[in-house]
Parts: structure tokens; C-alpha cells; sequence
């Protein structure tokens, strides 16, 4: 047998172990872009948000994959800076997670809101969809600043028709028994909360996505 008939025959060979044992390439790439919350701050491996995620939604029959792209300190402004590279072009959905440290930095909302707005525009220029997840300001920022802070997160879901998680840390920031001893960060448990508040805004996307595909076929 010569050296293309071996190499085709081993390929063939491999696939058919892969389908034999029930391993398939995920139909659906998912990209959780973020700050620490999504990168699994101080979190064992297998503990951190997309990990998890990815879990859940296989558990449900989804053939997914969804890949860390969360950078502990980020800002928007980081993310923005790194938006290209860290999407890859077959990405179909981004969980966006980003302000958190924008605000405890108290940088100006106005500019928190135009690095999302940016974010958002140039993912969906590129045919990925998007799930954004929602902060909330800490208290002793003040009034006016949560105000303007708390309103980026619905305005954007709503100007660019897009899912929104409301408060990503629903249920976990104010919970010590959820959270690292920072008092900040998730810990696992935490993580499993957000990733349960999270699902049904995921698979309502994911719902939109394969219905979108449909209608191409």
C-alpha cells in the first residue's frame, strides 16, 4: 500500500474510532469573552464559567463547544483591543462579559458603553450572535454613577436586539458562601449558580441560531 492509501486508510480509521465512541466535532462554537468572572479567577480546571457552561449544555443534548476567552483585569477597552483574535471566525455566539472593571476602576460609563456598543457591532457585522451579560455598579460609587452604569446593559441588548443576562453575579455577590474569601470572585459554587441563571438565556440563542440556519437551508 502506498503512502496516500496508509495515511487515508488511518483517517478513515480515526474518524470511525471518533463516531464509534460517540466523539464528534461540536456543531456550535460558543466564546465566552470576559474579565476574571469568565476566566475562572483562582477556580480548579474544570470549574471556570465556559467550562461549566459547556457541560450544562452538552447534559441538555447541545453539541457545543465553548472556549475561555476571559482575561483576568480586563476592561472593555481591552477587549475591544483584542476583539478579533480572540473570536475566531467560526465562532457562532459570544457570551460577552465585560464593565465589571471599568467600574470598580470608575472609569466614565459613557465610555464603558461605547466599547460594548463597538464590541457588539462588529461581532454581529460578522454573523455571530451575542449573549450580553449585565453588571451592576457597586453601592458606594454613588447614586449617579450606578444609574448611568446599571442602564449600559439593557440599552445595548435592546438597540442591538440581542439576549441579555441581567446581572451576571444574580444570586453570588451577595452570597459569602458563593464567593473566593475576596469576597469578589465565585467560587465553584458560585460558578454553578451563574451558569444556571445564564442556561436559558444561552438556549434561547441557541433556539434563535438554529431556526436562523433553517431558514437558509
Amino acid at each position: 500500500m502506498g503512502f496516500k492509501a496508509s495515511l487515508r486508510a488511518f483517517m478513515f480509521g480515526g474518524l470511525a474510532v471518533l463516531v464509534q465512541f460517540g466523539v464528534a466535532a461540536a456543531s456550535t462554537s460558543i466564546v465566552g469573552l470576559g474579565d476574571s468572572l469568565m476566566a475562572g479567577y483562582e477556580l480548579a480546571p474544570g470549574e471556570s464559567f465556559p467550562e461549566r457552561l459547556e457541560a450544562a449544555l452538552r447534559e441538555k443534548g447541545y453539541n457545543v463547544a465553548v472556549t475561555n476567552a476571559g482575561v483576568s483585569g480586563d476592561t472593555t477597552s481591552g477587549g475591544l483591543a483584542r476583539l478579533d483574535w480572540s473570536v475566531p471566525d467560526d465562532t457562532d455566539l459570544v457570551v460577552l462579559e465585560l464593565g465589571a472593571n471599568d467600574m470598580l476602576r470608575g472609569l466614565p460609563p459613557a465610555t464603558t458603553e461605547d466599547n460594548l456598543d463597538t464590541m457588539i457591532a462588529r461581532l454581529k457585522e460578522r454573523g455571530v450572535e451575542v449573549v450580553l451579560a449585565g453588571m451592576l455598579a457597586a453601592p458606594n460609587l454613588g447614586a449617579d454613577f450606578s444609574d448611568a452604569f446599571n442602564a449600559i446593559f439593557p440599552r445595548l441588548a435592546e438597540k442591538h436586539d440581542i439576549a441579555l443576562i441581567p446581572f451576571f453575579m444574580d444570586g453570588v455577590a451577595a452570597d459569602g458562601g458563593l464567593l473566593l474569601a475576596d469576597g469578589m470572585h465565585p467560587n465553584a459554587e458560585g460558578v454553578e449558580r451563574m451558569v444556571e441563571n445564564a442556561l436559558p438565556v444561552v438556549e434561547e440563542t441557541l433556539g434563535t441560531l438554529k431556526a436562523g440556519a433553517a431558514d437558509h437551508d
